[in-house]
């Protein structure tokens, strides 16, 4: 029965480093930027990217009133880097309703 007791640990032990390397990866995948999970941010590049970018959906518009926007001002520089156009950036804003942009955010 002591063989029996330690080959379960031992499955134990391995499916707890396997559990641990998979929150482990989910979490070096996505960070919290400014009230903004990166992986949501993906709902938005539809509406940013291209000459005609389509209305944001409405997840996107989720995301987007849920930010922080005075912070992800300070990033705006990095836009065309990602190949943004900032003033898509500012009418996705609008698009979703935003009324109140911070000075810092204005184009």
């Amino acid at each position: 029965m002591g063989k029996n007791n330690t080959k379960f640990l031992m499955q134990f032990a391995a499916l707890a480093m396997v559990l641990t390397v998979a929150i482990m990866v989910k979490e070096a995948t996505s960070m919290s930027i400014c009230n903004m999970d990166t992986n949501d941010m993906q709902k938005c590049r539809p509406a940013i990217t291209g000459n005609n970018p389509p209305p944001p959906v409405n997840e996107c518009c989720v995301v987007v009133r849920g930010a922080n926007l005075e912070c992800l001002c300070r990033f705006k520089f990095y836009l065309p880097i990602l190949r943004i156009d900032p003033s898509k950036v500012a009418a996705l804003v609008a698009k979703c309703g935003v009324t109140t942009v911070p000075r810092a955010c204005q184009v």
